[in-house]
């Protein structure tokens, strides 16, 4: 027992200052290639082996014969060692290399392919988070061309759009000045309606700007989805009467939600007041609210009889600054402008999105017979909730 211990301590001695030697000399080689590390460590174990067999043979008085037969025997191992040791290096080199170039053509922005072929366990899970990153960037940059496009096409509508009603007051402005207004008073209430159009647009802006911005501030209180809907139709009949539509809100539940109820309100107004100025004469308009589809949420519904939006525009709708091609159209002095629904730069169901999407709502729309229905999501209140 004695003498096992012996050589275990004799072989332990001579491998730990291979092992010692074998790590200064990894620390030197660290930010070389995988396949010198690979080969220092083969090189490492071999004289590691060979270091603690020349300790035990010393020890244990072999003869030169003997000893020389042991250290060929090793030095072939050696030999074995470290060619495998390369071969694997250059092999998990090679495929660094390519996952690499692949990496590079992914970041000059296009899509990461994963080079095909057999590969370590290490680099295929890097290969696929490449992947999945490469699909969040190309979805980002997807998201990024969409709004650029939508910022260009609302820059292009605001500057057409301030621009029609600023050459209106420039030329009423002139005709007051010179003395050619046949009726001034005529001029002075178109003048003022002007200047409502351009001051709600300017107001639409700030609030989308604030959405966007992430500043928008809400105040929610519990209180019922039916009174919501009732202010809101009062404040819209004046307009629905001009406009000969009937405003139908008889399905409304009385269910409880957490909103601010100026911004809420603002909402329904501009969903009802889009509805009215798109539904011909005769036409209704109706809002319902639905607690069935899914528990927790309320889906309050606003019907319009607008025949209908093209199926390509609808992903379209609640992006900023979008307008279907009936909304180029002149609009209505008074009245049609109180929500920015459609009206100005088209930014009211924008609008529409940011602040329900702050309620941790979401909106929708799809074509029914006859028209569309706008639907907003909100989450429901527990009645147990104090």
């Amino acid at each position: 027992m004695r003498d096992v211990l012996l050589i275990a301590v004799f072989a332990l001695g001579g491998a730990a200052c291979a092992g010692v030697l074998g790590a200064g000399v990894l620390r030197l080689v660290r930010r070389r290639s995988v396949a010198v590390s690979l080969a220092v460590v083969a090189g490492v174990t071999v004289t590691a082996m060979l270091a603690g067999t020349l300790a035990v043979a010393r020890a244990m008085f072999l003869s030169p014969h003997d000893l020389a037969v042991i250290t060929l025997v090793v030095a072939m191992a050696a030999v074995v060692s470290l060619a495998t040791a390369l071969l694997l290096g250059r092999w998990v080199v090679a495929r660094s290399r390519e996952l690499s170039l692949a990496a590079r053509d992914f970041g000059d922005g296009g899509h990461f392919a994963a080079p095909p072929g057999q590969t370590t366990a290490e680099l295929d899970a890097l290969s696929r988070e490449l992947a999945a990153t490469s699909d969040r960037l190309a979805a980002s940059r997807e998201r990024e061309r969409a709004l650029e496009a939508s910022r260009r096409e609302l820059v292009a509508w605001i500057s057409h759009d301030l621009r029609t009603p600023l050459a209106g007051l420039r030329a009423m402005s002139e005709a007051l000045e010179d003395g050619m207004a046949a009726d001034p008073a005529r001029y002075h209430r178109q003048i003022r309606i002007e200047v409502e159009r351009l001051n709600t647009m300017v107001g639409d802006l700030f609030e989308l700007s604030r959405i966007h911005a992430g500043a928008l501030a809400l105040s929610p209180s519990r209180m019922s989805l039916y009174d919501l809907v009732g202010d809101a139709l009062s404040g819209v009949d004046p307009l629905a009467r001009e406009h000969g539509v009937r405003l139908v809100g008889e399905g409304v539940e009385r269910v409880p939600v957490e909103v601010d109820g100026k911004e809420m309100t603002r909402v329904l107004a501009n969903l009802l007041v889009n509805a009215i100025r798109h539904t011909p004469a005769d036409g209704t308009v109706a809002i319902a609210t639905d607690t069935g589809l899914r528990d927790g949420v309320v889906v309050l519904s606003v019907t319009d009889g607008c025949g209908g939006i093209p199926a390509e525009d609808l992903p379209r709708v609640f992006d900023t600054g979008w307008r279907g091609a009936a909304a180029r159209t002149p609009l209505p002095p008074a009245g049609a402008m109180a929500a920015g629904c459609g009206a100005g730069a088209g930014l009211g169901l924008a609008i529409v999105r940011g602040i329900v999407e702050a309620h941790a709502g979401r909106t929708a729309v799809r074509n029914v017979p006859g028209g569309c229905r706008f639907e907003v999501t909100l989450p429901l209140v527990s009645p147990a909730t104090p």
